[in-house]
């Protein structure tokens, strides 16, 4: 089972820049959308070979915004889970499909903001309430959890961590609540196959040529539970793809 997870940073402009041309190379089983940008009515065209496909809008047009993708039929799909009930106006952050073997998570974790003014929300009812939501999905069955985060965890997890450090994304407070859900059990996917790589990086500035010099930070994550990590043959990020800020990244899962 090949998962990709891909922020888009808007659907409509990828469809027009590498989307073709990557479903042609990787050929993902579940496509998993982040910051797709597109209203409920918004006009698509072929969006590939996946007979199910859900979109979950953001309220406010050319925001936010999740999709999946996928060619296996789910048993069920929620996009009302805590806690995208937390956000107002609704944000479409957050996908839950019961694929049988697994709970699937799709989220675009909202981001603290340059001035920190969102870093609140994240500590004191995102982090927490997700949390909670995974610990009760894990209690079922097999949880991986897959999205943009916004959060470098570690200092290898960017680039220039002492220049950045209390800057958003990588505030003590993001960053504790993300080793909240590794406490839990939940594991770091890629980390725990690639444990010393450094400069693995899923996010980089436009500014100042910083994906050519690979200046970035490791914000888009695979989070399974322990027997689930256990699985995985493969978990990638995709530097080579081009279309966004963010790259794509692969997981392939022996079920």
């Amino acid at each position: 089972m090949r998962i990709v997870s891909w922020n888009v940073n808007g659907l409509r402009s990828v469809l027009q820049k590498s989307y073709y041309d990557f479903l042609e190379s990787y050929d993902p089983d579940v496509f998993c959308l982040q910051e797709t940008k597109i209203g409920p009515q918004t006009a698509l065209p072929d969006l590939g070979p996946f007979p199910y496909r859900y979109l979950h809008c953001a309220g406010r047009p050319g925001y936010s915004g999740t999709a999946v993708l996928s060619k296996i039929p789910p048993r069920s799909y929620d996009c009302g889970t805590a806690p995208d009930g937390l956000l107002e106006p609704r944000e479409g952050r957050v996908q839950l499909l019961d694929f049988g073997a697994l709970f699937l998570l799709n989220v675009y974790v909202p981001n603290a903001r340059a001035d920190l003014s969102r870093l609140p929300l994240r500590r004191d009812r995102w982090d927490p309430t997700f949390l909670a939501l995974l610990r009760e999905l894990g209690s079922e069955k097999f949880v991986l959890a897959c999205g943009d985060f916004n959060v470098a965890h570690e200092p290898i997890d960017l680039a220039r961590p002492d220049e950045n450090r209390g800057h958003a994304g990588f505030t003590d407070e993001e960053r504790a609540g993300f080793g909240a859900y590794l406490s839990a059990g939940f594991v770091d996917v890629f980390r725990s196959l690639h444990p010393r790589q450094a400069g693995a990086y899923s996010w980089w500035s436009y500014r100042a040529g910083a994906r050519k010099r690979n200046v970035g930070w490791r914000i888009d994550y695979f989070l399974a539970s322990p027997e689930l990590a256990g699985s995985a043959a493969r978990c990638e990020i995709l530097t080579e793809t081009g279309g966004s800020d963010h790259g794509p990244i692969l997981l392939d899962l022996r079920i």
